[in-house]
């Protein structure tokens, strides 16, 4: 559904952890707006998207291409997140492309602070985190341990050279052993949870390799195989 030789309009979203963030990227620029606030995300959404296009002096039916925080990360939220993003979709038969929460932390920790390996962790209660590992390419979040579930102590550390390893996400600040399994782990206080603003790159990418697809492919990932949720309501 994409055409690389021209990025659209995007709008970027995401509830999947405590911070509720949006942001924007056109032509003339970009537009962001963030709240740490677990319990309003429904409510706070849909006004920073009016905010961001105010701001930018366009409508919805400027927006080119909707992206979505999929997840992991909590229940609740994800499911606000894509049902979100279904509705303001739907309305104009916008184009989708989910982004990995973990993947959007990796790129701000890339982007914003100059990281060469990224590891993030989100604590998915229950006594396990969410996580993964990446390396920066060409300014790029690349993966390089696939996202998954696991008890902390599970963890694995998949560099091997002696460039420092940048530890981002709520899981880490949970289980601060983990930050003692590799001499050259470093926690990332400023990236905590991730948010849309680094979404839009990792959008960008992901809309010139044709991976944006139509509201009906929409997928949001849980990764624990016992979540009820799996479907938006409607689609069950």
């Amino acid at each position: 559904m994409s055409n690389a030789a021209t990025t659209p309009t995007i709008l970027a979203l995401d509830t999947c952890t405590e911070l509720c963030s949006a942001a924007l990227q056109t032509a003339a620029g970009r537009w962001h707006e963030s709240a740490n606030a677990p319990r309003e995300h429904s409510q706070r959404l849909l006004p920073m998207v009016q905010s961001l296009l105010t701001q930018a002096n366009i409508g919805m039916e400027d927006i080119g291409l909707l992206a979505y925080g999929r997840g992991p990360g909590s229940f609740t939220g994800i499911r606000i997140c894509t049902s979100m993003t279904q509705g303001l979709a739907l309305a104009r038969e916008i184009p989708v492309i989910g982004i990995s929460t973990l993947a959007a932390m990796a790129q701000q920790a890339i982007t914003e602070h100059g990281a060469k390996q990224v590891i993030c962790a989100i604590d998915a209660r229950m006594g396990e985190i969410y996580w993964a590992a990446y390396e920066a390419q060409n300014g790029m979040a690349v993966e390089v341990a696939a996202e998954q579930v696991s008890a902390p102590d599970a963890l694995t550390v998949p560099f091997e050279n002696d460039t420092p390893i940048y530890c981002c996400g709520t899981g880490f600040e949970t289980y601060t052993d983990l930050l003692h399994i590799n001499s050259q782990l470093t926690l990332l206080d400023a990236v905590k949870y991730p948010n849309a603003n680094a979404m839009l790159a990792l959008a960008e990418r992901g809309w010139q390799q044709g991976l944006a697809t139509s509201v009906d492919e929409l997928q949001p990932v849980y990764l624990r195989d016992t979540v009820a949720w799996k479907k938006l309501p409607g689609r069950e």
